[in-house]
Formats: structure tokens, C-alpha cells, sequence
């Protein structure tokens, strides 16, 4: 079930999400400073290519340049990314087959406002071997 639900986020929703965390990540790494914001949109984009079967947990690790980072992504881009990932879940639950759409796009929601300090694992092993 996980893979149909994935193709059919892929076809209708997930490769222009992809596409788009993908330009993001790319001018974002052009600068020193803008790298680990980079690597946050390039994992987010993974994640919005392939959602199904996939959890975002909180690393233990993660400490206060990540809570700073994470200030100044929500500032700057993560609630523009919030407000489209609500509109668009709003849209897709208009179908029945839409609905587990947007569920998964409400999903995407709090990896989009906070991305850093976060990890995104297999639903089948939801907690990391770090810890």
C-alpha cells in the first residue's frame, strides 16, 4: 500500500515538491553559511519525494546551533513552506483519493518549520541506532 500511495504522491504531488526543495537546496549552498540550510531542503526533499513509509524523529544530539538555525529557517522560509504545504493538503483532501495526499502533506509540515535537529527514518525503524 505504502508504494502505491508513494507513486500516486509522486505523480501528482511529490516531484515538483522534490524539484523545488532541489533549487532551494542548490542556491542555498552557495554560501558557507547557507550550507546546513541547504542540507535540511535537500533531505526535506527526499522526504517529500517518497513520504510513505517514512517518520521525522528529533536527534538527542542536536543542540543550540540547531535551535538557532531553526529560528532563522521559520523566519525566512519555513512558514512560506508551511502555508504551502497546508494550501496544497487542503486542496488534495477535496477527492476521497486525495485524502492519505494530504495527510501526508500536513505531515511535511513540521519538518518544513524546523527542519534542523531532525532525521528522517523508515516508519519499520523509527528510532536511530545512535541513541
Amino acid at each position: 500500500m505504502k508504494t502505491i500511495l508513494n507513486i500516486i504522491w509522486l505523480l501528482l504531488a511529490g516531484l515538483w515538491l522534490f524539484l523545488g526543495y532541489l533549487v532551494a537546496g542548490v542556491l542555498l549552498c552557495v554560501t558557507v553559511i547557507g550550507i546546513p540550510f541547504g542540507l535540511a531542503a535537500f533531505r526535506i526533499g527526499g522526504y517529500a519525494l517518497w513520504p510513505f513509509g517514512r517518520t521525522v524523529v528529533d536527534r538527542r544530539d542536536a543542540g543550540a546551533p540547531s535551535l538557532v538555525g531553526n529560528v532563522l529557517w521559520f523566519l525566512l522560509a519555513g512558514w512560506w513552506l508551511a502555508l504551502g504545504h497546508i494550501a496544497t493538503g487542503i486542496a488534495q483532501f477535496v477527492t476521497i483519493i486525495g485524502i492519505p495526499l494530504g495527510i501526508a502533506n500536513f505531515k511535511l509540515i513540521p519538518v518544513a518549520l524546523f527542519p534542523l535537529g531532525r532525521e528522517i527514518v523508515s516508519t519499520d525503524r523509527p528510532f536511530t541506532d545512535r541513541w
